[in-house]
């Protein structure tokens, strides 16, 4: 018999893919909201619309550059699991628009995946049931079976590397600084969604 806990999470994560939209449409929001400098989330300011504007830039750029190396491909290529990619984010987040691309470039290598995307301020109970060391971090990718509604695995806020990179940094020095910030952006232009891809292929079953 199911729990209170485990049904009352299905019925949160359906909900949310009632509201979910493609990544194509996702894009086309994000193009439009630059187009009228604003921004996706409860809070609209100059600075967050104007990370809005550089992620869509971003996004551009990594929709047609990632490369997924033939071994990842062939991993993708053999999951049998009929599953939904359903990832939290906001158009103002810097590392969802460094990993938004690579996601949907593994998920459409695999017809059994559906990539869906729904954002963060408009669906606070999916988000408060996957946060990160108890905080909102996005992007947030909740694998999901669309056999048994089962999450299988997540995903985010920042591949492996990444995140040791944050930890490392924060454990020295307290906080995260504009200066790291600015270093991190650098690792993911010279990574090139590599570690991204490996965690996603480690992930998928």
């Amino acid at each position: 018999m199911e729990t209170l806990q485990n049904t009352e999470l299905k019925n949160i994560i359906n909900n949310s893919l009632e509201n979910a939209i493609s990544y194509h449409d996702y894009r086309e929001l994000v193009i439009d909201l630059v187009s009228k400098e604003s921004t996706t989330g409860v809070e609209k300011n100059e600075a967050l619309a104007n990370y809005t504007m550089l992620n869509d830039r971003r996004m551009k750029r990594w929709d047609k550059t990632v490369k997924v190396s033939e071994a990842a491909q062939h991993k993708i290529s053999t999951l049998k699991t009929n599953q939904t990619w359903l990832v939290l984010t906001e158009s103002w987040c810097g590392d969802a628009a460094h990993l938004m691309p690579v996601m949907n470039k593994v998920a459409g290598l695999n017809n059994n995946i559906n990539f869906k995307v729904v954002l963060r301020d408009e669906n606070q109970a999916l988000m408060n049931a996957f946060l990160t060391n108890g905080g909102q971090a996005i992007p947030k990718l909740i694998m999901i079976d669309n056999d048994t509604n089962e999450v299988i695995n997540t995903f985010g806020p920042r591949p492996t590397e990444a995140t040791k990179l944050v930890n490392d940094y924060k454990a020295e020095h307290g906080a995260l600084t504009p200066e790291f910030k600015e270093d991190l952006q650098g690792w993911y232009n010279k990574n090139k969604g590599q570690n991204a891809i490996d965690d996603l292929v480690n992930l998928m079953h």
